[in-house]
């Protein structure tokens, strides 16, 4: 399922198959097919997902991490940025990164952790971000799924694409981690960034383990 997103939240939503006839990809380059507006996003995608499965395999669900004693507090890592606090069904959440690495096998992706903490509880997950002009992108996800997210840097946010927007520049350029990410849009240009790219999101259901 693709989910586009708008300056206003998500505005389309359409089911794409991800291997439809004539789809190809050699060398990363999109072969032709009935839908030449998606090759490009295609293989893009395809290229994702072999980073995913990587990361999946190496314990990338989120799992409870530490858990709080009532009326203390977990220990904080000595980097963590807090990027997010709101008010949550749960209690009071905050969300941040730490642990930021490059992938030591492919330019422009970096892994990092996702720090969030309630009152009663602490979870981890660990996202892989790609910093391609091109191509955008924060891979997120869970046992169930893989959530692969098109981004577009100095474009419009909302509160649909906030976060994810929060935790690309966070990993992308660690000089800019806890802005609003709605007043760098002339850094991103700056930085080669277009500000058009199409925001979306592909969702895929992972085998079961």
């Amino acid at each position: 399922m693709v989910v586009e997103v708008g300056e206003h939240g998500a505005m389309l939503s359409t089911f794409l198959p991800l291997r439809y006839p004539g789809a190809r990809c050699q060398n990363g380059a999109p072969q032709p097919a009935p839908w030449p507006g998606q090759r490009l996003r295609t293989c893009l995608l395809l290229a994702s997902l072999k980073v995913a499965a990587g990361a999946l395999a190496g314990g990338w669900a989120a799992a409870p991490a530490q858990a709080a004693e009532p009326g203390s507090s977990p220990e904080r890592p000595a980097d963590l940025v807090i990027l997010e606090e709101r008010e949550s069904l749960q209690g009071h959440l905050s969300v941040g990164v730490f642990g930021l690495q490059k992938d030591p096998s492919t330019a422009d992706l970096w892994r990092v952790n996702i720090w969030r903490q309630w009152p009663d509880r602490v979870v981890i997950a660990t996202d892989v971000v790609r910093c391609d002009p091109k191509a955008p992108q924060r891979i997120t996800g869970d046992r169930q799924r893989v959530i692969v997210r098109f981004l577009n840097p100095g474009g419009a946010i909302s509160r649909a694409n906030r976060l994810d927007h929060m935790v690309w520049w966070a990993s992308c350029f660690p000089q800019q981690a806890g802005q609003d990410p709605a007043t760098l849009a002339a850094t991103a240009r700056q930085l080669g960034f277009s500000g058009q790219l199409p925001e979306s999101e592909q969702v895929i259901a992972t085998p079961p383990r």
